[in-house]
């Protein structure tokens, strides 16, 4: 009875590594596949388009502070108290506006990014989602030009893994 139970676990154990052996796994460098999209080359060049206009609309409230600082430091001997301290108190607001629109555009920016961007990465995550379900593949690992660091992992063979990123620029007809 123990040579069965023995001899069912030796047989299983060998089943088992068989399987593990022949699952297939892949890599894929989204980042040189999403850079050569011409959506992302589009998304670019309005993402430097947005951060163009915020940055003008930051510079012309520092050009009017700047010219509040100027005609303060100017004339703040010839001001009354009452009259130097409202001059203050709006060169202090229009620094906090200042400061609140920096804020405000970075955050804008970020948002306007992540809304441009996250269907480019969702188009090649499809591609790539493609390529491994018809090459049959149990995982795809996202790397950078075999940098397993990038991809989250302490270490992989790239000898191992089958790239996938000439395929998956073939379905997204990148060159």
């Amino acid at each position: 009875m123990k040579k069965i139970i023995r001899l069912t676990l030796a047989i299983a154990l060998m089943v088992s590594a068989t399987a593990v052996s022949a699952q297939k796994f892949g890599r894929v460098d989204l980042a040189a596949i999403v850079t050569n999209m011409t959506e992302f080359k589009e998304a670019q060049t309005n993402l430097e388009a947005y951060g163009r206009d915020l940055q003008d609309q930051l510079e012309q409230i520092q050009v009017e502070f700047n010219k509040l600082y100027v005609d303060y430091e100017k004339n703040v001997a010839t001001y009354s108290d009452s009259v130097r301290q409202l001059k203050e108190r709006e060169l202090t607001e229009l620094q906090q506006r200042f400061q609140d629109f920096q804020q405000i555009a970075q955050q804008d920016m970020q948002k306007k990014e992540s809304e441009i961007m996250t269907p480019i990465y969702e188009k090649a995550n499809e591609a790539v989602k493609k390529i491994a379900q018809a090459g049959g593949y149990v995982a795809i690992f996202s790397t950078t030009q075999d940098q397993p660091a990038a991809a989250g992992l302490a270490y992989f063979d790239p000898a191992q893994l089958t790239d996938i990123t000439p395929a998956v620029k073939a379905e997204l007809n990148i060159q």
